[in-house]
């Protein structure tokens, strides 16, 4: 049973990922009267997002600990970097990124910077997916 625990937290960071940069919200913008109320709506589930990318990380890393506090579980070895590296990520485009979109400072340029960041936050997500899901 905990051997399979790395598998549904990878597979909820990137399913969540996944869901709201790729399907909810491209939906805000297509169905909300204005953009400045999807956008309004979009950071916040992005904020949202952020936090579920911070716990499933976080339970991805205490999960990779073997029995015993001995050393790391064969799958962390190299799905460590991408956890870490989609954390940072996570953490950059909420505290470094957002604020500036939220702020309309120089917005065609920090959206894609938020945009990139996101897509790498997705791709760390989904190679610490397969990495977990090879042991399971």
């Amino acid at each position: 049973m905990r051997d399979r625990l790395p598998v549904m937290f990878a597979a909820l960071w990137w399913g969540s990922l996944t869901a709201v940069g790729f399907v909810v919200v491209p939906q805000l913008f297509a169905h909300l009267p204005t953009p400045a109320m999807a956008g309004a709506m979009a950071a916040r589930l992005f904020t949202a997002q952020t936090w579920v990318s911070v716990a499933c990380g976080v339970l991805l890393l205490l999960a990779s600990r073997e029995r015993g506090g001995g050393g790391t579980a064969a799958w962390a070895k190299t799905a460590t970097p991408f956890i870490v590296a989609g954390l940072l990520l996570a953490l950059l485009v909420e505290f470094a990124v957002a604020p500036r979109i939220v702020a309309r400072e120089n917005l065609k340029l920090w959206h894609g910077v938020g945009s990139a960041m996101y897509l790498l936050q997705w791709l760390c997500a989904g190679a610490a997916l397969w990495k977990a899901s090879r042991s399971a």
